[in-house]
């Protein structure tokens, strides 16, 4: 028994032959007694340190506890006190490097598995009927969020359960932002971000699809319609490459166009959905994060027969999630480690048909705090692609900023704003990847609570 207890509980999983063939989400979740059984290793902690590291202030031996009490419905509403996403969060936030890095349980074994028990219970509330929390009087203040990201609709759930009127302004043509272009069906269903979009919106948040915010209109016209607030949670949507020869070439993506072409256009679809992508046999995705991760595992079940993860550094610096790359490694991706491409080239026909690369070894650590990769002199060689996919980060479309006046921004475009969101334009709030450049959806999520609540106390001071 005591040795059970120093793992987590499993969490059942499609089997990598079939799910590689697939967009079915990989993991099936708890049931509810091995949700129960996994709560019973919560120690209840008096110092609650896995609080600690939660962005969005969770009370996680709370709703822990009461699930281990079988009290589904007090942990589903103690967890949505602080938690506007929670079937979100439980798939897709790193956990292991948060709530979970802190827990005792993992001083001696595994962690609680705080992320499973979260999606758990987000679960069981979609599959018994979500409930609205009760509601204060309307504040008759107006709060316009632009983009319905993590950051934007944790910033308006919050602001309309303190009793203002909030309109979320959403660029696509379906809400959810990163959500649902960036996120494979296999690792976040479309259908959950739908439904936690749908209890955002039953809190009385207005929704308008297709408006393009610096295009459609600007911020100044948004104070001009009578808002008296504005938060911007636009995200990182703008792709960056290598620098290299040969990225014009055909079957080059960025991973933003090729994850949104399969997320958001459905070309996994094809030829129901009319946006297909060609793959090819072989298939290189360049970079190591969560967002190559995603993009490998894609092509494969895009009908790729090899794919392979080329990055510049080892293993120990790969910065996506250890679950990502387990699961990349179960479903047979290759990866090149130690590898930067130099050059793409192509045929007649003008398709990348090669890549040639230079193996590298590491020096020092630079600025981010990983080792630099030195290049080995006399090391290039070549290998056969028919696709590329540049995954190396992403940074803030520039619209936004460009057409609001009053507003500061850094170096790489982001948005200058305060620990609370505050930017240098009186009534104009920032958070998420606009200001921090491209980080993960729970410290989006954490950005649009703290603005939320400093939006709050402006709106409380106005006349």
């Amino acid at each position: 028994m005591e040795k059970e207890m120093k793992i987590k509980h499993p969490m059942r999983e499609q089997e990598p032959r079939e799910r590689k063939k697939n967009f079915n989400e990989v993991p099936f979740g708890y049931d509810e007694e091995t949700a129960v059984a996994e709560a019973e290793r919560c120690l209840q902690c008096k110092k609650e340190p896995c609080r600690q590291g939660c962005p969005v202030e969770v009370d996680i031996p709370a709703f822990i506890g009461l699930i281990k009490e079988r009290k589904f419905s007090e942990s589903i509403f103690k967890l949505k006190e602080k938690n506007n996403l929670p079937a979100i969060c439980g798939r897709v936030c790193p956990q292991e490097t948060q709530c979970e890095a802190l827990c005792l349980r993992a001083k001696k074994g595994e962690p609680v598995g705080v992320g499973r028990l979260e999606r758990f219970i987000a679960d069981w509330e979609l599959a018994h009927g979500v409930e609205i929390p009760p509601l204060p009087a309307p504040s008759g203040k107006r709060v316009a969020v632009v983009g319905s990201g993590p950051a934007g609709l944790t910033c308006a759930g919050d602001l309309a359960r303190m009793g203002h009127d909030v309109t979320i302004f959403e660029a696509f043509h379906i809400p959810g932002g990163v959500l649902v272009y960036g996120i494979p069906e296999f690792r976040l269903p479309k259908e959950i971000v739908a439904r936690e979009v749908d209890y955002i919106k039953r809190l009385g948040v207005k929704l308008e699809v297709n408006v393009v915010v610096g295009k459609t209109l600007t911020v100044d016209e948004l104070f001009d319609e009578g808002f008296q607030a504005i938060f911007i949670g636009t995200g990182a949507g703008l792709p960056q490459f290598l620098g290299v020869p040969g990225e014009n070439l055909l079957g080059v993506y960025s991973a933003n166009e090729f994850l949104t072409r399969t997320n958001l256009m459905k070309a996994y679809l094809f030829p129901l959905y009319d946006t297909p992508i060609k793959v090819g046999k072989n298939v290189a995705v360049v970079g190591a994060g969560n967002v190559a991760m995603d993009s490998a595992r894609t092509a494969l079940r895009l009908g790729a027969e090899n794919v392979y993860i080329v990055y510049r550094r080892s293993e120990k610096e790969m910065p996506a999630r250890l679950e990502e790359i387990h699961h990349a490694e179960e479903e047979g991706i290759q990866f090149n480690l130690l590898t930067n491409p130099v050059r793409l080239f192509g045929g007649d026909n003008g398709w990348v048909k090669g890549m040639e690369c230079l193996k590298m070894r590491l020096g020092d650590p630079d600025e981010s705090g990983r080792r630099s990769p030195i290049p080995i002199e006399g090391s290039e060689f070549v290998f056969e692609v028919d696709t590329v996919v540049i995954a190396v980060g992403q940074t803030p479309n520039p619209l936004v900023p460009q057409t609001t006046s009053g507003l500061k921004t850094g170096r790489k475009g982001t948005i200058e704003a305060d620990e609370n969101g505050q930017t240098s334009r009186r009534g104009v709030w920032a958070g998420g990847d606009i200001v921090t450049g491209a980080a993960t959806v729970i410290n989006a999520m954490g950005a649009g609570k703290t603005a939320a609540k400093s939006i709050d106390q402006y709106l409380n001071s106005l006349a």
